[in-house]
């Protein structure tokens, strides 16, 4: 159906009403200004007024104009600016991933499949905990966490060089429930955020949430570009850099520790806090340098979860910092969620201390290993290069020829039973539409590559 002039005003209104730009009571534009704005007629708007007040969107009162009628609308996500095609948005592959069935196949995804984690591990401590004692089943956790988890977590995060002791560790729901609760701690709407260009894409759904600007840092393979870094604390002053250590979601790139020094150089003459990701650590072949462990935790807060290597299900995350700053953080999980997970704490680190989680991470890394040579391989036939080749992980950045839209190639893709992760997804500058995230892991079935050669021809027909 074509949209009219008035259906335009009219949603251009809506738009700011569901972002809540307009809150009940704020005063629209006279009838002429927002004919000047929007460059359409004096009868264009009037109609459009009346329309949205017959919806009981918008009042008028008599000499005074039109006004936002309350209550407040609910917060949609999507109609937050700059607007990304909301087909291919930050949390399309997540929710196409989760949602999917189970013939579905998800090289798109972010997580190992089911058969690659520990089961019997789990199910092992599982059995264990619910003999020992049954406060566990029952109570909250302590603000903190379990005790035993965060000195474990101590010692683990000492062989990255980042020294700190339980208390300055507070066990969250998840790596995201960590990175939300920084961000509600810092950050006001319209602060300027720095992400790397591209990210993890849950990271600009996330920061969209807190109705902050996003800047991306164009990332290298060295780590992120130290001439836009620079422009950006000058020009923007910004609050928050969140990025990945050690293995960066989504090009596999490892931090070098030169890029380190010079990027911690920066944030020193800045009012900037670094939020370090160390989701990926027990993938690493090699230990790269670690912000936080050059830092001392003084401008960098350490975080990570064990959902990639142990569970998505059994959800712990972390939050390592300086002591004053987790006082705070931990009076604001406890106003958000309460308590912690208990029981998941109690699973993670039976789990971690049974013996059997380094002989899993082995074996996982010699998959992962294999994964990646055999999808390398495979998309090479498909015209498809790696940015690089990552040294570790579950990630390739893969490069498709610049004419190819991997947006519309993903949704080809989909109608077949196969989910990518196409590269604008990932980036706030929208410059990767011929980029894909692969899972190598996921990518074992040769009927991804089918259905991927498929999607190409398609869009090469499309486009000639």
């Amino acid at each position: 159906m074509k949209t009219t002039k008035i259906d335009f005003v009219i949603q251009h209104i809506n738009a700011q009403i569901k972002t809540r730009s307009l809150l009940p009571g704020s005063r629209l534009p006279s009838v002429r200004a927002l004919a000047r704005q929007l460059n359409l007629s004096i009868s264009t708007i009037v109609e459009a007024y009346e329309r949205l007040a017959a919806q009981g969107l918008i009042e008028a009162k008599t000499g005074s104009g039109f006004f936002i009628a309350g209550p407040i609308a609910p917060l949609s996500i999507s109609e937050i600016h700059p607007k990304i095609n909301r087909n291919i948005d930050p949390l399309w592959i997540s929710r196409q991933g989760l949602e999917a069935k189970s013939d579905v196949l998800k090289p798109g995804c972010g997580w190992l499949p089911a058969d690659w984690m520990p089961h019997e591990n789990i199910r092992k401590a599982i059995r264990k905990i619910s003999k020992v004692n049954s406060n566990i089943l029952t109570d909250y956790a302590t603000p903190l966490g379990l005790l035993a988890l965060r000195e474990l977590l101590s010692r683990r995060i000492l062989s990255k060089g980042i020294e700190t002791i339980p208390n300055q560790i507070l066990l969250t729901d998840s790596g995201t429930q960590a990175i939300d609760l920084i961000c509600r701690y810092f950050l006001k709407p319209n602060d300027v955020v720095l992400v790397d260009d591209p990210c993890y894409f849950n990271f600009h759904a996330l920061l969209k949430v807190h109705q902050v600007q996003i800047i991306g840092i164009p990332y290298t393979q060295n780590g992120p570009d130290l001439a836009a870094f620079s422009t950006a604390i000058q020009n923007h002053n910004p609050r928050l850099y969140i990025t990945n250590s050690g293995i960066h979601n989504p090009t596999g790139a490892i931090l070098t520790a030169a890029t380190a020094y010079q990027v911690l150089k920066l944030v020193e003459q800045s009012n900037l806090i670094v939020i370090e990701d160390d989701i990926f650590a027990d993938l690493e072949l090699h230990t790269a340098p670690r912000l936080a462990a050059l830092d001392g935790l003084s401008r960098v807060i350490h975080i990570g979860s064990f959902s990639k290597t142990l569970s998505g299900s059994v959800r712990t995350g972390y939050i390592a910092t300086k002591h004053e700053w987790i006082e705070d953080l931990t009076d604001i999980k406890i106003a958000t969620s309460f308590g912690g997970n208990h029981l998941s704490a109690e699973i993670l680190f039976s789990t971690l201390t049974d013996g059997n989680y380094r002989k899993h991470l082995e074996e996982l890394k010699i998959r992962l290993a294999k994964a990646m040579d055999s999808t390398i391989k495979q998309l090479e036939q498909l015209n498809i290069k790696p940015w690089l080749k990552p040294q570790a992980g579950l990630f390739l950045w893969g490069e498709l020829p610049k004419h190819l839209d991997t947006a519309s190639i993903a949704q080809t893709c989909l109608e077949n039973g196969v989910i990518l992760a196409p590269g604008n997804s990932f980036s706030q500058s929208q410059n990767f539409k011929n980029f894909i995230r692969f899972n190598v892991a996921q990518c074992i079935n040769p009927q991804v590559f089918a259905v991927l050669s498929h999607a190409i021809q398609q869009e090469q027909e499309r486009q000639n």
